[in-house]
């Protein structure tokens, strides 16, 4: 249905991100260029990681939920799994979090290091039915890895 330049996002993103590490900087930028360059989005951001829950981080779009329960809704349970998980219809996954009742489909991808760490989730939100497939999974989880790569975390020595 979409087709995404993903190499062409990934250079984009590695260009943005040249000679930047701070993460609050990088996520806000990352999520300015995904919202700017992918089609039919109405939410695109961060929630990070903080004890049990996810928090808020930088985002593009309409005011969002500031916390998710790990295992709750798309983001947590994405989070709690380790695993991308594409919703082609909100309405259909049970126990949906509503923070913006546009939003009909949805991808979230979980941000984790090379070491294992779970830093939080990039949560991408359409109006559109169906609009994520396998190929925006592959290719947001390669711009998270960019991400992650080229930035310094909060309690990283």
């Amino acid at each position: 249905m979409y087709a995404t330049d993903y190499s062409l996002l990934k250079r984009q993103l590695k260009s943005l991100l040249e000679g930047e590490t701070h993460w609050l900087a990088n996520l806000a930028n990352t999520s300015a260029l995904l919202f700017s360059e992918l089609n039919d989005l109405n939410w695109v951001g961060f929630y990070l990681l903080e004890g049990t829950e996810l928090v808020l981080g930088p985002f593009q779009g309409k005011p969002a939920c500031v916390r998710i329960p790990l295992g709750k809704g798309v983001c947590g349970t994405a989070a709690e799994a380790g695993e991308v998980i594409v919703v082609p219809n909100v309405h259909e996954f049970p126990g949906h979090i509503v923070c913006d009742a546009a939003s009909q489909s949805e991808i979230v991808v979980p941000m984790i290091t090379g070491q294992g760490r779970l830093l939080g989730v990039l949560d991408v939100d359409s109006p559109v039915l169906q609009r994520f497939s396998n190929s925006d999974a592959e290719g947001l989880s390669e711009l998270v890895e960019i991400l992650i790569n080229a930035t310094h975390w909060p309690d990283e020595s």
